[in-house]
């Protein structure tokens, strides 16, 4: 059960991170990134791989909201 329903969210929030990256670094150059007004200093893959965990998080998060809200909705009343 559990194991379902974390495939049920986790893999379309990995494929959601895998379009985020592709998209947020097809236009940012990894090295050019600053941190409290000086340089980064990560290399481009150390900022790949935090950049795709923090995107596939907040993919995750989403998607766990959206199951609950979809499970916990009660249905209208119907007029009698």
């Amino acid at each position: 059960m559990w194991s379902n329903l974390l495939m049920t969210v986790a893999w379309p929030a990995f494929l959601g991170a895998c379009l985020l990256e592709a998209a947020v670094f097809a236009v940012v150059d990894p090295l050019e990134l600053s941190w409290a007004g000086g340089p980064l200093g990560w290399s481009r893959q150390a900022v790949y791989t935090a950049a795709f965990f923090l995107f596939w998080a907040i993919c995750l998060a989403s998607s766990l909201t959206a199951l609950f809200m979809a499970r916990t909705v009660t249905p209208p009343l119907q007029p009698e």
